[in-house]
């Protein structure tokens, strides 16, 4: 998510220290002189708030929070390396806790907390735990364009027959996955023509953010774009139902348009409160903590089966997404070459 996504879903929520739980003590307090966490956070900030409020209540340990971009929050770590300012670091996305991992500054996660959720979702190496999940998906306005004449491979967008319909937002930390997936499927030249086919079709439809792509394409100023699955629903939740006039549909079962995104969470190495901060994660992958994120309105899928969405979405054991790994979307280095050779960045 862009800045302005997360500016927008945070509404008066404020972009610099924000103290939960602890309205009657300054910022920065400890609390009877008790552990205080530092959270750096590049999630919903509903979700987060609500998942830390439940884990001071649960745990005693106070915990503050920053709200930022995932990527400015990864160079932010990597430049405070020699004087760290945070314990915790939460994402929307894998990358950019890749990305840290490979600059070793990532403490291993408890064996027994990366048991809590399948290994196919936690860092590789055992650095991070994936938290919950999103689905790429087409959103489309039926009254611009009608669902059989849908693209059903991400490929497909390419054609001459989307330009001046097609909603873009290329700074999208939720579309650097979808790019990678491509670039792993069909290779670097072809993935770079089709950006800049994709650039030629959205014309002057190019965004900042998938909010919004969301929002145009539901009030009928383009026909379709991609999005995350869960964009859609807080829209629907902000607006009700009768305020929705776009649909979603899906690619074809494992094209590369059809990725899931990891949301994820990592103790920092310079923590000087490593056995609280793993609590944390402990926690965010806990049945309770599960059961927030589940009937939370950030409506991202929880990792626990047994955790359902309040929403009426796909169960995320029928999803089909493209078969690419954390390791093989690595850390968002090349879909952002990429988009950069294409002028889209």
């Amino acid at each position: 998510m862009t800045m302005t996504g997360l500016m927008r879903q945070a509404a008066a929520v404020s972009l610099g220290t924000l103290c939960l739980a602890t309205l009657a003590a300054a910022c920065g307090g400890g609390g009877g002189g008790g552990t205080t966490l530092m959270l750096y956070s590049g999630q919903h900030a509903q979700t987060t708030e609500a998942l830390v409020q439940a884990f001071e209540r649960e745990s005693g340990i106070k915990a503050q929070v920053r709200f930022n971009d995932e990527d400015t929050f990864a160079n932010e770590i990597v430049e405070e390396a020699s004087h760290p300012k945070t314990d915790l670091f939460f994402t929307e996305n894998s990358p950019p806790l890749e990305f840290l991992q490979e600059k070793g500054l990532l403490a291993p996660v408890d064996p027994s907390t990366l048991r809590r959720t399948p290994a196919r979702f936690d860092s590789p190496d055992g650095d991070w735990v994936g938290v919950s999940a999103r689905v790429s998906v087409i959103i489309y306005n039926p009254r611009l364009i009608p669902a059989a004449q849908l693209p059903t491979k991400i490929l497909q967008l390419a054609s001459p027959k989307y330009r001046g319909k097609l909603a873009l937002a290329p700074g999208e930390s939720d579309f650097l996955p979808i790019v990678t997936a491509v670039d792993h499927a069909y290779g670097p030249a072809r993935t770079l023509a089709w950006l800049k086919a994709l650039k030629s079709n959205a014309g002057s439809h190019i965004y900042p953010d998938n909010e919004t792509i969301t929002d145009e394409v539901n009030r009928g100023v383009v026909a379709l774009g991609v999005i995350n699955q869960y964009y859609w629903y807080r829209l629907e939740a902000e607006v009700g139902a009768d305020g929705m006039r776009s649909k979603l549909a899906y690619f074809s079962p494992h094209d590369p348009g059809y990725v899931i995104d990891i949301s994820g969470a990592a103790v920092l190495k310079s923590s000087k409160h490593q056995a609280e901060a793993q609590k944390f994660l402990a926690f965010l992958v806990s049945k309770q903590s599960q059961e927030i994120i589940a009937h939370s309105q950030s409506f991202e899928y929880p990792l626990d089966d047994g955790a359902r969405p309040v929403a009426p979405e796909t169960p995320f054991s029928q999803l089909r997404p493209y078969p690419i790994s954390i390791a093989q979307l690595g850390d968002g280095s090349t879909p952002l070459s990429l988009l950069q050779k294409a002028q889209l960045l």
